[in-house]
C-alpha cells in the first residue's frame, strides 16, 4: 500500500520542451510547503485559487514566473490538499522546481500514486481509477468514449444490481441457519437457490458478453497476416497501413522477422504482425523466423491467411496453417485477384498491389461480432474485472448446483460468500461476512 498523507510530486506532462509545463504536488503540508518557495501566502485558502507569482529555490533564488493553483481538502481528486505549479515548459525549470519541494520535504510520486490516494480516500472506486489509465492510453475515439464513461461512474453502476442480488440470496440463507426460531422471517429455499442463482448468472453473462466487446473495442486485437512466402503478406500489410512499413520483394524468405503496425477499422484498434513466410526453410535465421510467425498463430486474437489468387489448391504448409489457426477466429483472403484463373463468390479477394484491401477491412470488423451498441454501452471489460465476473459465474453455478443436489444451506452460503466477496472486489471493497443489515431488514417492524 502507498504511504498516505506523506507530500509528493511529479511532473504531470511529457518531460519535454514545451510552452507550459504542469507539476503536480498532494498531501499533508503542500500548502505550507508552498509558501516557503511561492511569493504569495497559499495555505488558509478555502476555496480553489488561482495565484500568479514568482517561484524561489530553497535559497530564495527566484526560478520563474509561474501560475499556482491550490486545492483545499477535501474537494479534491486525491482528497488532499494540492497543488498544482504551471511553469515555463523549459526542463531546465522543471528540475529546478522539482528540486526545491523535494528539498523542503516532499518526495517522488511513484506511478499511479495520485490515482491510488484517490482511491484510498473514496474519491472513486477501483473500476474509476482503472479508467484513469485507459483513457490515458486510448487510441481512438471509441476506446476514450467508454473509458470516459468508466471514469465517470457508469461502468462502476452496473455491478450493484448483481451484488444486491447476491446479499438478498445470502441473507435468506444466512436467516434460516442463524434464526430458525423467527418463523415471520423469510429465508431461503432450494427453489429460491436456484431461481436467485440462475438471475444473477444470466446478467453475469450478459456482463462477460458486454466486457469482452469493450475490451476489443479499448485494447484492439492482434492480427497475424499469415501464409507462404510470397503471397504478398508485406504487401497487404503497407496497404492497410498506406504506408511503406515492409519491405516487399518477390526473394521468396525476405520477411526474417514480425513486421508490426497499427490501425483502426470502425473504430476498432488493430495490431498487424507481418509473419515470416511459412515453409520448409534451410536458412537457420528464416527459420527462426518461421518460428516466430508460429507463435505469433498461437498469440493472434484473428488470423488473416492469405493465399495466391493464381493457385486453385492449398498447399502443405497452408493446410497445417489452417490446422493450427482453427481455435482463432480466421479469415482466409485470396490476394492478387486479377490473376485469378476463375473466381468464387464464397471467397474474399483482394489486390494489396493496387490498395484493394476495403474488403478484408469489412470481413475483418464483421468477424469481430461486435453488437452495434458496443460501442456506447459501459463495460467491465479489463482483465481483473472480467477475471473476477467469471469467478461470481462459477461460484454462483456451483451454488446452484448444491442446491439442486438438496445439499445444506451452510454449503451453498460458501459459495455465495465467494461470489459476493468476488463482486465487492470489483469496485476495489475489501472482503466482508457482515449480512446484519441486509438479515435484520427483513424482521417484521417491532422485531
Amino acid at each position: 500500500m502507498f504511504p498516505m498523507g506523506k507530500p509528493i510530486i511529479a511532473l504531470a506532462t511529457p518531460p519535454l520542451k514545451g510552452a507550459l509545463a504542469v507539476i503536480r504536488l498532494t498531501g499533508d503540508g503542500v500548502f505550507e510547503i508552498a509558501d516557503a518557495l511561492f511569493s504569495k501566502k497559499v495555505s488558509g485558502i478555502q476555496e480553489r485559487t488561482i495565484f500568479l507569482g514568482s517561484l524561489r529555490d530553497e535559497n530564495g533564488k527566484t526560478i520563474d514566473q509561474v501560475v499556482l493553483l491550490a486545492y483545499p481538502a477535501p474537494r479534491t481528486m486525491t482528497g488532499e490538499d494540492v497543488v498544482e505549479v504551471m511553469p515555463h515548459g523549459s526542463m531546465l525549470i522543471v528540475n529546478e522546481i522539482i528540486a526545491s519541494f523535494l528539498a523542503k520535504g516532499c518526495v517522488y510520486a511513484t506511478r499511479g500514486e495520485f490515482s491510488a490516494r484517490a482511491f484510498y480516500n473514496g474519491k472513486m472506486d477501483l473500476v474509476e481509477a482503472e479508467a484513469v489509465n485507459d483513457l490515458i492510453n486510448a487510441t481512438t475515439v471509441e476506446a476514450k468514449d467508454l473509458a470516459l464513461q468508466s471514469l465517470n461512474g457508469a461502468s462502476s453502476k452496473l455491478i450493484a444490481p448483481v451484488e444486491q442480488e447476491i446479499a438478498d440470496l445470502m441473507a435468506l440463507v444466512e436467516v434460516g441457519i442463524d434464526f430458525p426460531e423467527y418463523e415471520d422471517i423469510e429465508s431461503a429455499s432450494e427453489a429460491k437457490i436456484i431461481e436467485g442463482a440462475t438471475s444473477i448468472i444470466m446478467k453475469v453473462d450478459e456482463l462477460i458478453k458486454d466486457g469482452q466487446e469493450g475490451r476489443i473495442i479499448k485494447n484492439g486485437v492482434n492480427v497475424a497476416l499469415v501464409g507462404e512466402p510470397n503471397v504478398g503478406k508485406s504487401s497487404l500489410l503497407n496497404a492497410l497501413l498506406k504506408q511503406e512499413k515492409a519491405i516487399v520483394s518477390p526473394i521468396p524468405g525476405t520477411t526474417r522477422d514480425i513486421v508490426e503496425g497499427d490501425l483502426s477499422v470502425h473504430g476498432v484498434p488493430l495490431h498487424l504482425l507481418d509473419t515470416a513466410g511459412i515453409r520448409d526453410a534451410s536458412d537457420v535465421i528464416e527459420n527462426l523466423g518461421v518460428e516466430r510467425s508460429e507463435k505469433a498463430i498461437e498469440e493472434a486474437d484473428l488470423v488473416i491467411l492469405v493465399l495466391d489468387a493464381s493457385r486453385e489448391e492449398l498447399t502443405i504448409q497452408e493446410k497445417e496453417i489452417l490446422e493450427k489457426a482453427k481455435k482463432k477466429k480466421l479469415i482466409v483472403c485470396y490476394n492478387k485477384e486479377d490473376l485469378a484463373k476463375k473466381r468464387d463468390d464464397k471467397k474474399l479477394y483482394i489486390s494489396a498491389l493496387k490498395n484493394d484491401v476495403q474488403p478484408l477491412k469489412e470481413a475483418i470488423f464483421q468477424t469481430l461480432s461486435l453488437s452495434d451498441d458496443a460501442f456506447h454501452k459501459p463495460s467491465l471489460s479489463n482483465p481483473r474485472q472480467l477475471s473476477l465476473l467469471r469467478k461470481i459465474k462459477e461460484e454462483m453455478l456451483s451454488a446452484k448446483k448444491e442446491a439442486e443436489n438438496g445439499a445444506g444451506m451452510d454449503i451453498i452460503s460458501l459459495f455465495l460468500q465467494a461470489a459476493y466477496n468476488a463482486a465487492r472486489s470489483l469496485l476495489g471493497k475489501g472482503e466482508t461476512n457482515d449480512l446484519q443489515d441486509e438479515i435484520f431488514s427483513r424482521f417484521c417492524v417491532g422485531k
